[in-house]
């Protein structure tokens, strides 16, 4: 079950709001609406689902309907039509009893502005939320201790918010929505009035305590790097309609339409496209219980000098070169224990492409992708690499590429395309 799911949600202000709604659904753009009946439409037949655990980025400029729409989700907007649902519990048709305990036990909310009371403690904010739950005074001053900790607020539980810099006191918030311990965080611009630098500290923040909490995250900004880089999935709005859903890799790829092609025109994609994006599956695979004779036997079939062992788990183990394939064969030996080379820069799928680089520079062998368990999933050569960032920069100059927006080449040691070979 989706931790929120948006059925079709449309938001217009005005005395005929439902008959805006059935002009829109007929065809009427937001301008005509808004000059022939005096109605607002700030949210237009929206749909989307958040999956638990997942960082679900709303990203738009002013005017979009993005911040309207999260007050549709927790309940503070009502929507004209449509329904929100937060684990199956239909938001929409919840009494205001059930709309308090949604907030209270389910849904916490991180404001752009911080939203603290300038007479309480550090602590006392964060334990606000508990507060209006009820929880007792013991409990909630542990919860929120523990809490200001996790936002490296250790030290200053005793400090008042005017004690602290801006960036503190959105930790604070934080804080405040982690004590909690709801399912769901809501963040409405929540970085947007700190400075750059901060912003980005608290960008890498909220990364390292969703690896560590797995909470879902509806996050809302206006910035398209702050949503590129946050996001597991983006939901780009214009004009109060969502019109594009996908990973920023996707959406860096197969932009929908005109309007996020040229939005998207300017990101920095060396900072974004990640492994993933560029890794080929090796031409051939050793068995970790092979030997210098089918090793060469592979080399030779296949035209290549590098080859990548794992063992029966698919578990990457190291690389052959020829030259030390060839020489253990001239002297009769028949493992590869002595010459496999186990000392191979590895990255993960989710590394972004800049940080490759410098790996790639440092080694002769094409970059070994592994998985969470060591599971080779993909190479990656540095003729690809480099032919990659020929791509990215073709791309960011607003030149097209292969219709699938796919970065691949030939390079020593994989093909593209093809059957994989084991041996």
């Amino acid at each position: 079950m989706p931790a929120i799911e948006a059925e079709h949600l449309y938001k217009v202000f005005g005395r005929k709001a439902r008959e805006g709604v059935s002009r829109l659904q007929e065809g009427a753009t937001r301008e005509q609406l808004s000059k022939d009946d005096g109605l607002t439409a700030a949210v237009i037949d929206a749909s989307f689902t958040v999956n638990e655990g997942e960082i679900f980025v709303v990203m738009g400029l002013s005017g979009s309907g993005k911040s309207t729409l999260i007050r549709m989700v927790n309940g503070l907007f009502e929507p004209t039509a449509g329904k929100v649902k937060i684990y199956g519990q239909d938001v929409t048709d919840a009494s205001t009893k059930q709309l308090r305990a949604i907030r209270r036990e389910r849904v916490s909310m991180v404001f752009q502005h911080f939203a603290l009371f300038p007479h309480r403690t550090v602590t006392e904010n964060a334990a606000y939320g508990l507060e209006t739950q009820g929880v007792g005074k013991a409990e909630r001053h542990q919860r929120a201790v523990e809490a200001l900790e996790l936002c490296g607020l250790k030290g200053w539980e005793d400090r008042l918010p005017g004690q602290l810099s801006g960036g503190m006191q959105q930790r604070v918030g934080l804080a405040r929505a982690l004590a909690a311990d709801t399912d769901i965080l809501l963040m409405d611009e929540a970085f947007s009035a700190l400075d750059p630098l901060i912003r980005r500290g608290m960008q890498d923040q909220l990364i390292e305590l969703q690896h560590r909490l797995q909470k879902t995250i509806l996050f809302i900004t206006h910035d398209l790097n702050e949503a590129m880089r946050l996001g597991d999935r983006i939901a780009m709005m214009r004009d109060g309609r969502i019109v594009q859903i996908g990973t920023a890799e996707q959406i860096l790829n197969d932009p929908a339409n005109d309007y996020v092609a040229r939005f998207i025109q300017d990101v920095d994609r060396s900072r974004v496209l990640t492994a993933s994006s560029v890794m080929e599956p090796p031409v051939a695979l050793l068995g970790a219980e092979g030997g210098p004779r089918a090793a060469h036997k592979l080399m030779r079939e296949n035209q290549i000098d590098t080859l990548f062992v794992v063992d029966r788990d698919r578990r990457f183990r190291g690389v052959l070169r020829e030259p030390s394939v060839v020489r253990s064969l001239e002297s009769g030996r028949d493992t590869i224990d002595d010459i496999l080379q186990t000392d191979v820069p590895t990255v993960t799928s989710d590394t972004v492409v800049a940080d490759l680089f410098h790996d790639s520079a440092d080694t002769e062998v094409p970059l070994a992708v592994i998985d969470g368990d060591g599971r080779l999933t993909g190479v990656i050569p540095r003729v690809t690499l480099l032919a990659a960032l020929g791509d990215i920069s073709a791309k960011s100059n607003g030149h097209g590429d292969a219709e699938d927006g796919s970065l691949t080449s030939d390079g020593p040691g994989v093909k593209p395309k093809g059957k994989e070979v084991t041996a």
